[in-house]
């Protein structure tokens, strides 16, 4: 759809190397920005928890460099690849486009957030990610602030690409997200913005049906991104996958029903982890900033460890459950 593929970027860039292994992708030099070593996570009235994050093996890439990198791998593959050609219109026996008719069997939907636009606005969020030069960016490190008044039911990030340079973003129900983000950042320091982007998010899990006769649908545009933190590369990637493998089978046999074990293995891979990520969502959604503050002073040395000794990034509800302090928090 756009001039150039990987642009714009939505994409914090935040991914396990466990991840990136089962995609297949080997992150080139020019993809790979850096390793996570600690997250900070802070409450409204400022404590903060810190969580060692390198059991779990966490890397910033380039999106935009990624995606080129992907997009390399597919073309060696025989793909052929066109920008500057949006989808409008399912045809019989093809696809109409802004660059004239395709002809294909199935037709893969990966449109993204606008295809639910129209279906169910209430899983959207509106977010503001600017790439930023400032010298409070520590490399190595997450930050997570929540604050249910400044961002309702999300929270505000910094995600570093090296020293002195990264990602900052803002979302939350019902916000003006440029105002928000304009007081994130002077409240950090001096900075300079080097990029805006400005992009919707979907936070409530996995559409009811990932195929529709012969279209299937892929990634955001099927609600494959985390309900907690609406990251994708890793579920929507292995989506990819499941969908192409589904899809050579249905036509190598001959059988379009071949298509539904594509939706059978994701939801075999994923379900569990994004129901609980649901629940996880919904409890903080309807939590105020005195309870947000009562549960960070109620976690303990000890459950910072545990956590930091998880060594799954990609399914992580046990460790919402226990910073939610089930014990106590109910």
């Amino acid at each position: 759809e756009g001039f150039e593929i990987g642009n714009p970027e939505h994409c914090g860039g935040l991914v396990s190397k466990g991840a990136l292994k089962e995609l297949e992708i080997e992150p080139s030099q020019k993809t790979f920005d850096g390793e996570i070593k600690n997250a900070k996570i802070f409450s409204p009235e400022g404590k903060e928890i810190t969580i060692n994050s390198q059991r779990q093996k966490i890397i910033v890439i380039n999106r935009r460099e990624l995606d080129k990198q992907v997009a390399r791998q597919a073309k060696d593959k025989g793909a052929e690849i066109s920008v500057k050609t949006s989808f409008k219109e399912k045809i019989a026996g093809g696809v109409r486009t802004s660059n004239g008719v395709k002809e294909c069997k199935y037709f893969v939907d990966c449109r993204g957030v606008s295809r639910l636009a129209n279906r169910d606005r209430e899983g959207i969020l509106l977010t503001a990610q600017y790439e930023v030069y400032a010298d409070w960016i520590k490399e190595g490190q997450v930050e997570v602030y929540f604050d249910q008044e400044k961002y309702p039911e999300f929270f505000a990030w910094i995600i570093p690409s090296g020293k002195g340079v990264g990602k900052i973003g803002v979302s939350g129900k019902g916000i003006n997200t440029a105002t928000v983000i304009d007081q994130f950042l002077k409240s950090k320091g001096d900075f300079s913005t080097i990029r805006k982007i400005f992009a919707p998010i979907w936070i409530k899990g996995p559409i009811k049906n990932f195929v529709e006769k012969d279209t299937v649908i892929v990634g955001d545009a099927a609600g494959q991104a985390k309900p907690t933190t609406a990251g994708g590369i890793f579920s929507c990637g292995m989506a990819g996958i499941m969908a192409g493998r589904a899809i050579s089978e249905a036509i190598e046999t001959e059988n379009s029903s071949s298509l539904m074990k594509y939706e059978k293995m994701w939801k075999e891979k994923f379900g569990k982890e994004f129901e609980k990520q649901n629940l996880a969502r919904k409890i903080l959604a309807r939590l105020d900033n005195s309870t947000v503050n009562k549960l960070f002073n109620s976690i303990t040395p000890e459950i910072e460890e545990d956590i930091s000794n998880k060594e799954d990034f990609d399914f992580h509800t046990s460790s919402i459950l226990r910073l939610l302090g089930m014990k106590g928090s109910f």
